[in-house]
């Protein structure tokens, strides 16, 4: 075989060699803590069975973003802090058209995927710098930044936001 040959021969392997590793370096790890968050459906990195399974740790090692607006829930504007929606769905891989949120109770909205990407909605782990417990909404609150812009302070934004949020379902 010619030497150029074989070289192009030897970085095609290495290069091969690299991609594999490279995708090994992003799986999604396993949850150390609690689960409290898993996303279904149209994932490409589970980390159990079919699912992406977040523990608080997770989500809170992920960019955290912030920001303050009032709601219908509040008397006052609250500050929101977790992750964007959109980086949570990046790191399970997931990918769709309509997204399903489930709360605690089984309180379930439909959100178009389109919204993840359109908007900053943010999977509030805190809200005033504090955790929530589960009787102030948490421990994950799904919320648009309804102050952004004024087509998000409508029912139909306020109705797709999820507290006590336990589950996405990908469709």
């Amino acid at each position: 075989m010619p030497v150029s040959t074989r070289h192009c021969h030897l970085q095609a392997l290495a290069l091969s060699t690299l991609l594999l590793f490279s995708g090994l370096s992003l799986a999604l790890d396993k949850p150390i803590g609690p689960a409290v968050l898993s996303i279904s459906g149209l994932v490409t990195q589970p980390n159990m069975q079919q699912q992406a399974v977040f523990d608080m740790a997770m989500l809170q090692a992920l960019p955290q973003r912030s920001f303050t607006t009032q709601t219908p829930w509040y008397a006052e504007p609250a500050t929101f802090t977790g992750p964007l929606l959109r980086d949570v769905l990046d790191t399970a891989g997931a990918k769709g058209e309509g997204i399903t949120a489930i709360a605690l109770n089984d309180y379930r909205t439909e959100i178009p995927f389109s919204d993840a990407i359109k908007y900053d909605l943010i999977v509030a782990i805190l809200m005033n710098g504090q955790p929530m417990p589960v009787r102030e909404k948490g421990p994950l609150f799904l919320v648009y930044p309804f102050d952004s812009k004024a087509e998000l302070q409508a029912a139909t934004f306020y109705n797709r936001s999820a507290w006590q949020l336990r589950a996405l379902q990908i469709k």
